[in-house]
């Protein structure tokens, strides 16, 4: 009876261990919202329950095929049926591929009218086939028949535009638009740093806002730390990696904060390399350097098991890895605005070691960890296939396929 109880024990004993997220994990409830501490090694250990298998990439520099000649691609989306839409923004236009990767049409050109864009940052579809775009040099959401027609714009007075994403129920969640910012006058003014993410109506109407920012009792400081991804599952839950901040921060469909979570790094996230970097204007051009943060995340996706993945760094980017994008705007007499962008750097490397892809249960909690070989810009799940962005260096998307062990 004794040897039995032991047995039994010992076997619970096991169970526990096994089970216990406390070995991956401290787990703390502060006003409410369970924030999880993950520590180094996630819950698989050292052998990830799923891999990533290569299928192909999707654009190519070095063709001869206009079609897949990308210059600056910010953002991919997916209709119904399957079909792959690459908003190519320093092209001004929507490349449209069939599923196994064929061309089959360009939506848009650049200009200010109906349907023309100027340097477009974000693509989403709703559930009826019909494409929003971001389009921030123009400073307005377009929305477009699911064949690329015109159909409507979206003028947000009083709103920052920023990247979106269509929720199942037609709204729009809006964030995340602090990368390319249009600023005038000097830098210590009194500014609200409003709230994470906003939701719309399909009509551009204000829904909530919520989601809090860091102070940093700086301008600069403000729009460089605050920067993030964000993602909406298929519930209507929404997730946001930020930056420089070791914070992953989950909300649910009303806006509630449902759990925030870190992790273990290989290096510190430090203060400012320069405190409150530095804007010059003379003659109407702008010249701006964001204060220097060591990167946490680069990227955040869901898929259909709700496990969250997020591009996270094994090191910092070395300099002579360092890829930045040169923005120069100006009005001219009748004003008009105009812009220009390009990538300023070593564009050559292609492959590095720094990056890699955190996996997190729809709890919080680390699982486990893939390595990466390529440069990571921004990652996007589509059933199971995930598209990593290589936006400045390759100007392209490596599509892989997630294999569950």
């Amino acid at each position: 009876m004794k040897k039995s109880m032991n047995i039994s024990i010992c076997l619970m004993a096991i169970l526990f261990f096994a089970l216990s997220p406390s070995l991956a994990q401290k787990v703390e409830t502060v006003d409410g919202v369970q924030i999880i501490h993950n520590e180094a090694q996630g819950q698989w250990g050292k052998n990830p329950r799923v891999e990533l298998e290569f299928i192909k990439t999707i654009g190519e520099m070095d063709s001869l095929d206009e079609a897949v000649i990308f210059y600056m691609p910010a953002d991919i989306a997916f209709d119904s049926q399957g079909n792959i839409y690459v908003l190519d923004s320093g092209n001004h236009r929507i490349q449209k591929f069939s599923p196994d990767g064929k061309y089959l049409a360009t939506i848009g050109r650049q200009g200010q009218g109906p349907g023309e864009f100027q340097y477009p940052q974000s693509l989403s579809i709703d559930s009826e086939g019909y494409l929003y775009i971001s389009d921030m040099g123009n400073r307005k959401i377009q929305v477009l028949k699911p064949g690329g027609g015109e159909h409507h714009s979206l003028q947000l007075t009083g709103l920052e535009l920023g990247n979106i994403r269509m929720t199942s129920t037609g709204k729009i969640v809006m964030g995340g638009g602090g990368g390319m910012m249009i600023m005038s006058g000097g830098m210590d003014e009194d500014q609200d740093l409003g709230k994470l993410l906003t939701v719309l109506d399909s009509e551009g109407k204000v829904i909530q806002e919520f989601g809090e920012k860091l102070d940093y009792k700086d301008f600069l400081m403000n729009r460089s730390g605050n920067q993030y991804h964000f993602a909406v599952d298929k519930d209507g839950n929404m997730y946001v990696a930020f930056d420089v901040q070791n914070r992953i921060d989950k909300y649910s469909p009303e806006g509630e904060l449902l759990w925030k979570s870190d992790r273990k790094l290989n290096f510190e996230v430090t203060s400012p390399k320069k405190k409150t970097g530095s804007r010059k204007m003379s003659g109407g051009r702008v010249e701006i350097r964001m204060p220097q943060m060591n990167r946490c995340a680069n990227g955040i996706a869901v898929d259909d098991k709700g496990r969250v993945w997020v591009v996270g760094y094994e090191r910092q980017i070395n300099e002579d890895e360092q890829v930045q994008t040169e923005i120069i705007m100006g009005i001219d007499a009748g004003g008009r605005r105009s812009m220009s962008m390009k990538p300023k750097g070593n564009t050559d490397v292609r492959e590095t070691d720094a990056f890699r892809l955190e996996i997190y249960s729809p709890e919080g909690m680390l699982l486990g960890k893939i390595q990466l070989g390529h440069f990571v810009d921004d990652i996007f799940i589509n059933g199971d296939r995930i598209y990593i962005l290589d936006k400045m260096r390759g100007s392209q998307y490596y599509e892989y396929q997630i294999i569950e062990k």
